[in-house]
């Protein structure tokens, strides 16, 4: 990811994926995918395309396979890992759904709210002492990679006003479009891991490309862990 100087600024871009997103998606719809074939779909350098593919299975998201041919050099192709599939809806978003409406049907709106509350709680837990003597730049790219581990595809940059987070895709779009409760997790995990207010600013459910939040510097971060039901 790349972090801009003090005196430049990003935009938010509309027009298309990162590099990364195409990346991942193509290898999702063209199983074994070579290197020119990713090449041409994100329209970058096939050398480019190995740094990519090569911070992507270091990670784990990605997989190689050699292929060995009676002419010619063996070459590599990619397919999703188990962790990358993870990273896009399936089958199981309709059994999530009905497990929802059971909960809505049989519980207060109020207990409800806790449960996802203490879900995002959980994971704050389980990644406590990773992050809380971090500078804020230092918790925003630790905060992007928890988002990719589970299962967001989001940046970082510096605005004139703060910071701004985007991600170009959500493990839980699906589910959102009936059960818009599951869109504050993010929220809450970003909050609980920067100390901040987050304010979200546009949402995939509601047409945008992509999902934007701006934070609230006003203040230094907390260096001790606050609750979701603490933060809010």
């Amino acid at each position: 990811m790349m972090r801009m100087q003090a005196d430049e600024y990003s935009r938010p871009n509309h027009k298309k994926r990162t590099t990364r997103d195409i990346i991942l998606h193509t290898i999702k719809s063209s199983p074994q995918s070579t290197v020119e074939e990713l090449a041409g779909a994100a329209d970058i350098s096939p050398v480019t395309v190995r740094h990519h593919l090569n911070a992507l299975q270091a990670e784990g998201t990605i997989e190689s396979a050699t292929i060995r041919r009676k002419v010619g050099r063996p070459y590599y192709v990619y397919s999703l890992s188990e962790r990358g599939q993870e990273l896009f809806p399936k089958r199981y978003v309709r059994l999530t759904s009905r497990l929802l409406d059971e909960m809505k049907d049989r519980l207060p709106e109020k207990l409800l709210a806790e449960i996802f509350e203490g879900v995002v709680d959980t994971v704050l837990r389980e990644h406590r002492g990773e992050f809380e003597h971090l500078a804020l730049e230092q918790r925003l790219d630790y905060l992007v990679k928890l988002l990719s581990e589970e299962g967001f595809l989001s940046t970082w940059e510096r605005t004139p006003d703060g910071y701004r987070l985007v991600e170009y895709s959500c493990p839980y779009l699906s589910i959102g479009s009936t059960h818009a409760e599951v869109c504050n997790f993010d929220r809450q995990l970003m909050s609980g891991v920067l100390q901040l207010r987050v304010h979200q600013e546009s949402c995939m459910l509601h047409g945008a490309s992509c999902c934007q939040f701006t934070i609230d510097t006003g203040g230094q971060p907390a260096t001790v862990i606050k609750t979701v039901k603490e933060m809010n």
